[in-house]
């Protein structure tokens, strides 16, 4: 099926991204609220990076985290909406090769990365609440860095695997992605490939690299629940859950929406779109404003 026409992907010169299907009249108040949070959530993750940086306080690794979640949710926002943006308000839509690979690449690269931030944060988390006595000797400023490095190891390694097996594929079919950005699935639905493979390193890399993310942050949650109800005071309940209610938050607002996504039936593409839209505008957004009210 890959050899239908002897067509392949190195004659594809772009695609077309079909974008979130709007009357024509509302193109405008489409873009506006694109534009509108979209300076929200470069405004609030500024902030929150300038914050921890200049005040001395915030020298702590659950702020040395948190710096690194809103460079992450940053820069994969900026590396979708802007190009969404142009498009809405473009005739051709269009989006060249190079520039779906690299928004594919760097896409995949802060969302694996991120997933590996938020669970280096729930490992701190975990040893603050159920080992305080060790916190400083175990969470030093080098396992920090450590930690930080890796995530965003596993998140090259991961992407180049994802652009890999996606730009093998055929695309003698049709050219046009229905939706608002290069995603691995949009991208398969146009191949005349065989995508079986692809569906098989996905599988892999969920189970090798995201599952464990998932299964680190629900077990040290698992052990800070357990350590916060022996806690014999109301009040000190309290205030050990205010450590981490912060992080619970933002956990349950990537893996929400996320999880919404690909729940999402696929014979309905426009709520897919939606969905989507929630966590690469709405979870970066409201983190910074999560976060800054608990300093």
């Amino acid at each position: 099926m890959g050899d239908k026409g002897g067509d392949n992907h190195s004659e594809v010169t772009d695609f077309i991204l079909v974008g979130i299907r709007v009357r024509p009249e509302r193109h405008s108040l489409l873009f506006l609220f694109f534009l509108i949070v979209c300076w929200m959530v470069l405004l609030g993750n500024l902030s929150m990076i300038g914050i921890i940086v200049t005040d001395p306080r915030l020298n702590t690794p659950m702020y040395f985290f948190l710096g690194n979640l809103s460079i992450i949710d940053l820069s994969y926002s900026t590396v979708i909406v802007p190009k969404a943006m142009v498009n809405i308000l473009s005739q051709k839509k269009t989006i060249s090769f190079a520039g779906c690979v690299a928004q594919l690449f760097l896409y995949a690269l802060f969302m694996v990365t991120e997933a590996f931030v938020l669970a280096a944060m729930a490992y701190d988390r975990f040893i603050a609440i159920c080992n305080p006595l060790l916190y400083t000797v175990r969470m030093s400023r080098s396992l920090c860095i450590q930690l930080v490095a890796g995530s965003y190891l596993c998140g090259w390694v991961s992407s180049i695997l994802q652009i890999s097996v996606t730009f093998l594929m055929s695309f003698c079919a049709s050219r046009v992605i229905d939706h608002f950005y290069c995603g691995s699935n949009s991208i398969e639905k146009i191949s005349c490939s065989n995508v079986f493979m692809n569906k098989m390193v996905s599988l892999s890399l969920t189970i090798l690299i995201i599952l464990p993310t998932i299964v680190v942050t629900v077990v040290s949650y698992m052990y800070i629940v357990s350590t916060v109800l022996k806690i014999h005071s109301s009040e000190g309940r309290k205030k050990a859950f205010s450590t981490c209610s912060s992080h619970l938050g933002v956990v349950s607002l990537l893996y929400g929406t996320v999880s919404f996504v690909y729940l999402t039936p696929p014979s309905n593409p426009e709520l897919h779109k939606v969905a989507s839209v929630c966590y690469i505008l709405f979870t970066p957004m409201l983190n910074p404003f999560n976060l800054l009210s608990k300093k």
